[in-house]
């Protein structure tokens, strides 16, 4: 059973979920607008949001924005929006999924248990430090020899993901998976503009590689200089 907080306008679609999640075990609370979903989120702390992407005092993605910038709670999207660079900004802004309405409880309730089944699985909570750069998932902070980093939150969950796997060789597909949850795959050219935002951050370029290795044809490897 998950904790869920519900932040969803419709009364009538709101009630089908509540009854719906409540059917299959979840202990579900609600929220009809941004501002007091965003409120709720961050003080009762749920295990998992639902979030309705229209909502009647702020768009659904600015919330979402401002939830990640003080909570990791995963977030699964509800929207009817359905256009492919829809679907990629909703990710971008730090959604864990999403679902295409009309959609019922049974599908949801997948959807909640494999977000919440994933991050028990990849969740580290102890800092993970490679050569100079130390990246610490509870703070959601990250610095390279002792200086700060300033990452926006989706090159932070890819600078994460590939220091917990340091000195492996990890392939764009499996990033499109892993960091940005599309598990069809998506194109190769999301990975390779954000590691090269990435990489100017670390302040390297792909000819003078210090952490960010590429390897071709196959995907990049984080590695401390010298190893």
């Amino acid at each position: 059973m998950a904790q869920v907080l519900l932040i969803e306008d419709d009364p009538r679609i709101r009630t089908a979920l509540i009854r719906g999640l409540a059917d299959r075990g979840h202990a579900v609370t609600w929220a009809p607008t941004a501002l007091a979903g965003l409120e709720m989120a961050v003080g009762d702390r749920p295990d998992l949001v639902v979030l309705d992407l229209g909502l009647p005092d702020l768009d659904g993605v600015t919330m979402l924005r401002m939830l990640r910038g003080v909570s990791r709670v995963p977030v699964v999207v509800a929207t009817a929006r359905d256009g492919e660079a829809e679907i990629v900004t909703v990710l971008d802004a730090g959604a864990d999924d999403y679902l295409v309405k009309p959609f019922g409880a049974a599908q949801l309730d997948a959807r909640i248990r494999a977000v919440l089944r994933r991050g028990g699985e990849h969740t580290e909570d102890a800092a993970v430090v490679v050569g100079g750069l130390r990246v610490d998932p509870k703070s959601r902070r990250a610095s390279l020899d002792g200086l700060a980093l300033d990452l926006t939150p989706r090159e932070f969950d890819l600078l994460h993901y590939l220091a917990c796997r340091a000195g492996e060789v990890v392939g764009k597909r499996e990033l499109l998976t892993e960091v940005w949850r599309l598990p069809y795959g998506g194109p190769d050219k999301t990975v390779d503009v954000h590691l090269s935002w990435l990489r100017r951050k670390l302040g390297e370029t792909a000819q003078e590689a210090r952490y960010l290795h590429a390897v071709r044809g196959v995907g990049v490897r984080l590695s401390a200089p010298g190893e």
